[in-house]
């Protein structure tokens, strides 16, 4: 090959970028777009008294628990509650392990297990578990009580929580009467 197809060769490439580059500058002027001054979009949100935080006091007003607890079932308490076996114990006498002991749970003030670290929330809460507060508590640990050490996402099915609110009611010394 000699200098002159060489030539040719590179000057095709040169004016096929320089067609390029031409092309996109005149696309520039034909279609010229304004650039806004911040970029994004600015979202309007409409406020309203229905967007609200919700407290747990809120909460429990909205459970009728009485539909609730006659939803349960003592043995589909006992199955669901295998997922709570892993951490807490409920027969009689039976040991604190990651969680405390659940036996005679239902009606007792919340956080006075001996021997048992509980968080500072926890601690703190002063109230007994009472189906409503079992309840609740069970929908997602977490957010009803913030700042307790429970990790566990919750049972989002209301036959579930009302099955294992029946089962923690059934393994205690003197269980409280049904709603």
């Amino acid at each position: 090959m000699d200098s002159f197809e060489i030539n040719k060769i590179v000057a095709a490439v040169l004016m096929v970028a320089l067609l390029v580059i031409g092309i996109g500058k005149l696309s520039d002027v034909i279609f010229h777009v304004e650039k806004p001054k911040t970029p994004g979009y600015s979202i309007e949100v409409e406020t309203s008294a229905t967007i609200s935080t919700t407290s747990s006091s809120e909460d429990k007003k909205a459970v009728d628990i009485e539909a609730l607890m006659a939803m349960g079932d003592v043995a589909h308490g006992e199955k669901v509650f295998k997922k709570c076996a892993a951490c807490h114990s409920i027969v009689k006498g039976g040991k604190n392990a990651i969680g405390p002991a659940l036996y005679n749970v239902v009606g007792r003030k919340i956080g006075i297990i001996e021997g048992y670290k509980y968080s500072k929330a926890l601690a703190a809460y002063d109230k007994e578990w009472t189906f409503e507060e079992l309840n609740g508590f069970l929908i997602k640990p977490a957010k009803w009580i913030k700042g307790t050490k429970m990790a566990y996402a919750g049972l989002r099915k209301e036959k579930d929580r009302a099955s294992v609110i029946k089962y923690l009611n059934q393994n205690s010394d003197s269980p409280i009467p049904l709603p």
